[in-house]
């Protein structure tokens, strides 16, 4: 097979020279097709692509860059393409004898203008890949932008989950199609100027409130709930929640209960700002809370967070997050709640972050946010299938079997209420961890995945601030999570082992 892309001499991106796609493992040859401009493009644009460049990536070459075309040194035709991407704004060939044409769209409009009016209308453009033989659309998704900087960064991660579509589909994979809204975007369309001057505003005001503050600081919020909890009312609503103190330079986030021997502990997330990588820990709570001190659990040389439990044959079992690893490992507990051993490696090779399982139909399904190398961490769900817990791990049928940064990546336990599976998911629409949604998953099985969000929970009066993250339950107990302001004085080095979450005229209020 030979892929071939189409692109825009006066649109060249560091992100089109390459000579093969791997697809499924295989490096499948590449040519790259310079056609002329059928959009001019924005005066200046390269320069102010430059500047952010320098100032936002510190020098960092990336995606987006200008890619110089020297003809001598331009890959020339192998062969008649087997498969056309065709990222130009122009029609169509209609002598094209490919077997397949690709056509990525970008909120219904193709070519690298279409992305950039999006982007400067407030928002990253929902990407389709459409087959332009008969128009059917292929796939289709919704980028994160969480690690995008500024114009140039957005380009790049909405054009890196345009490969990942497009991969997904050379696949032969099956694609589920979510229905997604094309985002409505400003009124008022900004000038490429104007954006990248305010993006390294904003950047720059970033700067000045790390100096000041932690950030960001996730903390744990918690309350005992006898009536109906979070997910029968769908909302936050019912007794107060109340902060686990940290001591001000770690932040906690991430919050797992489990009742194991007679004992309640609370396993979270465990991050020293000063040093910037997360170990597992605990607190134990009783009756009326949290009791003695946070406990280390689980540390490794890389960063773990996350910390799921799943009892099995009788045993305790945690898979913490480590994609920053390349790996989903398995945990067993030999001494509940400190000692914690490396009992095996489910899945390896991959960036899988927030893995949670749940049984369904006599069958193990393991979710987790999936990302290629490219592109944002939060708007890729892929799912794997077991009989038993610790393998072997098939991928799904139509991995990824979404791409929607609202609500692929994993937020807590699944739950099941009058037989109706449900997972809370992450809502990154407004930026990493900034909601909650909770979908009812409708179809689950090793070939097939549809669900429906059904609520949708935001910070307001019962939770102060930006943030809402994790959502689990233990009995009555209730955890979930959000962010606040944490300035780096001695004044706020400690804080109490719990405390009631500040009203929202508070100066310390979550944000």
């Amino acid at each position: 097979m030979i892929i071939e892309f189409r692109c825009e001499r006066e649109h060249a991106r560091q992100w089109m020279c390459r000579e093969t796609l791997s697809v499924d493992g295989r490096d499948v040859p590449v040519q790259v097709v310079w056609t002329a401009t059928a959009e001019s493009p924005t005066a200046g644009l390269d320069a102010l692509f430059e500047l952010e460049r320098v100032v936002l990536r510190k020098g960092k070459h990336g995606g987006a860059d200008k890619l110089k075309i020297i003809p001598e040194r331009t890959q020339a035709r192998t062969g008649t393409a087997d498969v056309i991407v065709d990222f130009t704004s122009a029609a169509r060939d209609p002598n094209c004898s490919a077997r397949l044409y690709l056509r990525p769209l970008f909120n219904g409009a193709a070519g690298e203008n279409a992305v950039l009016a999006a982007i400067l209308a407030g928002d990253l453009p929902v990407i389709e890949i459409v087959n332009e033989i008969d128009g059917s659309v292929l796939d289709r998704g919704h980028p994160s932008g969480e690690i995008a900087a500024g114009l140039s960064g957005a380009l790049e991660t909405v054009m890196a989950r345009a490969l990942t579509m497009v991969t997904a589909i050379l696949s032969g994979r099956p694609r589920i199609l979510p229905q997604l809204a094309h985002p409505a975007g400003e009124s008022i369309r900004r000038r490429p100027a104007g954006y990248v001057a305010r993006g390294l505003a904003v950047s720059i005001a970033k700067e000045i409130y790390r100096l000041c503050c932690y950030a960001p600081h996730w903390h744990v919020g918690w309350r005992y709930n006898a009536s109906a909890g979070v997910w029968q009312t769908g909302d936050l609503s019912g007794p107060s929640w109340n902060v686990l103190g940290d001591p001000g330079h770690r932040f906690y986030a991430d919050p797992f209960p489990i009742k194991w021997q007679g004992r309640t502990f609370v396993f979270f997330e465990d991050l020293d700002h000063r040093v910037g990588k997360g170990i597992i820990s605990a607190n134990e709570f009783g009756d009326a809370g949290p009791v003695g001190e946070v406990v280390p659990v689980l540390e490794e040389p890389w960063h773990l967070s996350y910390p799921f439990l799943i009892e099995d044959s009788g045993e305790l079992w945690m898979i913490p997050e480590s994609s920053l690893h390349g790996d989903v490992a398995l945990y067993k507990c030999v001494r509940f709640p400190d000692k914690w051993e490396r009992h095996s490696t489910l899945l390896s090779g991959l960036e899988l972050a927030d893995v949670t399982i749940t049984r369904h139909n006599g069958m193990n399904y393991l979710f987790g946010a999936w990302r290629d190398g490219t592109g944002g961490y939060s708007d890729s769900l892929a799912i794997f299938y077991a009989k038993h817990l610790f393998g072997p791990w098939l991928p799904h049928a139509s991995n990824p079997v979404l791409i929607d940064r609202s609500s692929a990546r994993p937020a807590g336990n699944f739950v099941t209420i009058n037989e109706r599976l449900w997972r809370p998911v992450q809502d990154c629409a407004n930026g990493y961890g900034a909601a909650l949604g909770m979908a009812e998953v409708v179809e689950l099985s090793p070939t097939t995945f549809k669900q429906i969000v059904r609520h949708s929970l935001r910070p307001g009066p019962a939770w102060p601030g930006r943030k809402l993250h994790t959502l689990n339950r233990c009995g009555q107990l209730e955890v979930i999570d959000g962010s606040r302001v944490q300035p780096k004085t001695r004044a706020f080095a400690r804080r109490s082992p719990s405390a009631v979450l500040p009203s929202p005229t508070s100066p310390y209020t979550v944000c």
